[in-house]
Formats: C-alpha cells, structure tokens, sequence
C-alpha cells in the first residue's frame, strides 16, 4: 500500500497530518500500540522538519506486511554537516520557526531513536532526502 502527503513551507497547522493519518491507517491494520507511537513520532518529526527547515516537500510511505518505509523528501536548502545534525539541541531553525516552538534540535535525533533504520541523502544547497523504516 502507498500513501502520500504534501508538506508546505511554515504550514504548521497542517505538518503533521500525514503522520497522524498513517499512524490511523496502521492501527486499522493491526499494527502494536509500541510500534504505531515510534512510527508517529518519526514521521511527525521529519514532517515538521520539513516544514520548518524547508520550502516544503512530500512524505510518502510504502506499507508492506511486516514493515513502513517513509521517504521526506523536500525542496530545501540541504544539511551542510549531517553528523552535527544528530547531534541533540543543535538547530539551524530561524526565529519565526522557534517562535512557533519548534527548532529545539531534537528532530533527527528522535527520528534516528524511533526507527529501526534511518538514511539522510543532503549536502549544503541541495534537496533533503529522509529515509526510514520501522518493523512491525
């Protein structure tokens, strides 16, 4: 099964809606209370980076019988340093971002927590790609 969802820049009254409606879905499927709270909170996480960080991008999940593979990919200005980026509290988010209450720098790492596999394709001045998987 494949979902889909758009992501827009700043929107953070819809960024989240995605995961939430795939933790839904999931949960209609079978899938374990456990399991369905780290597929939120990774996939809430990568939205809302997605839409902080960003000019927006697209969350799409592929569902199979034993796992969910999401795939963030976005239209941003990339991640210069991915290793900093991991790093707990450390956050390139602006001011209208924080103001919001977002941009506290624990985005990566609680993706990386709550996913059993996580791969970033990004360099400084390109496009984010985020990837990750969850077992069932």
């Amino acid at each position: 099964m494949e979902l889909e969802f758009p992501v827009p820049e700043k929107d953070f009254n819809t960024a989240g809606n995605g995961a939430s409606e795939t933790k839904n879905l999931l949960k209609r499927l079978g899938v374990d209370s456990d399991t369905l709270r780290r597929i939120a909170v990774a996939a809430y996480e990568a939205e809302i980076n997605v839409a902080a960080h960003s000019k927006g991008g697209i969350m799409k999940c592929l569902i199979y019988d034993d796992l969910i593979h999401i795939r963030f990919q976005d239209e941003g200005p990339g991640i210069a340093d991915i290793d900093q980026a991991m790093i707990p509290g450390y956050s390139t988010a602006d001011e209208l971002v924080r103001e919001m209450g977002f941009g506290a720098g624990l985005g990566l790492p609680n993706i990386k927590k709550n996913s059993d596999a996580l791969h970033i394709l990004s360099s400084a001045n390109n496009p984010t790609t985020v990837e990750l998987l969850i077992f069932f």
